[in-house]
């Protein structure tokens, strides 16, 4: 396989690979403070959970979550300038990838229901409302993980456009959740983790689901948004 299939020139300079970086830097140092000041309350409490106390998980969630972006953005910037995981892997770049992906993502809910398990009852609502709320979250939050797989395809949401031209050239998806929103990812898949929160009565992990929330669109704009201007000349899949 040809490693420059899919680069662009335009995106093969250190100005582009750290294009909005510094913002996203300071704007993850920003939501950490904010996050941290908001769960600093609960923070001390004894309670754990496997042997990790409320502000070790709460610091292994925003820490797995902040590596998680950062590889993302260097290996989707590496690929649209040079193709880096092409050339050492040829037509197994994407699988690679997948490899390195994938445990991040799945990580990430599990630590947040390890979080939402150790701090479990903070959160000072009632018990009924906060079931009804987590569960109302829950079900679109599923229906779009549902539509990923269904219509977007897995390939696709790993970033397969930085790797694959034939990605770039499928149409958009306006099918199940995407029907609602062409991000439906970003904006309500990551309902889920508020769900979790809620349905454990968390006051931490609430926290730190308005943390992954907010960060994710910080990804989005911070990086793949210039990529999607390169890839699509609007910014549109």
């Amino acid at each position: 396989m040809d490693p420059a299939e899919a680069t662009i020139v335009e995106a093969r300079s250190a100005a582009f690979l750290f294009h909005r970086q510094l913002l996203h830097a300071g704007l993850l140092g920003l939501l950490v403070a904010v996050s941290y000041a908001l769960a600093a309350p609960k923070l001390g409490a004894s309670d754990s959970w496997l042997g990790l106390s409320v502000r070790g998980w709460f610091w292994l969630n925003i820490t797995v979550a902040a590596a998680h972006q950062v590889i993302v953005w260097l290996v989707f910037r590496g690929q649209l300038g040079w193709g880096v995981l092409t050339r050492v892997f040829g037509e197994w770049d994407l699988g690679f990838w997948s490899l390195i992906f994938m445990p991040f993502l799945v990580a990430r809910p599990l630590l947040m229901v390890g979080l939402a398990v150790a701090d479990s009852g903070s959160l000072m609502l009632p018990r009924w409302l906060s079931l009804a709320f987590g569960a109302a979250l829950l079900v679109p939050a599923l229906y779009t993980l549902w539509s990923v797989f269904r219509y977007f395809g897995i390939p696709r949401a790993l970033g397969g456009d930085h790797f694959r031209l034939c990605y770039r050239q499928m149409p958009m998806v306006r099918t199940g959740a995407f029907a609602w929103t062409p991000n439906a990812m970003y904006l309500i898949a990551f309902l889920g983790l508020w769900s979790i929160a809620l349905l454990a009565r968390s006051h931490v992990a609430l926290v730190v689901a308005l943390f992954q929330h907010a960060y994710i669109w910080v990804h989005y704009y911070c990086t793949e948004e210039p990529d999607m201007e390169l890839m699509y000349g609007d910014g549109d899949e």
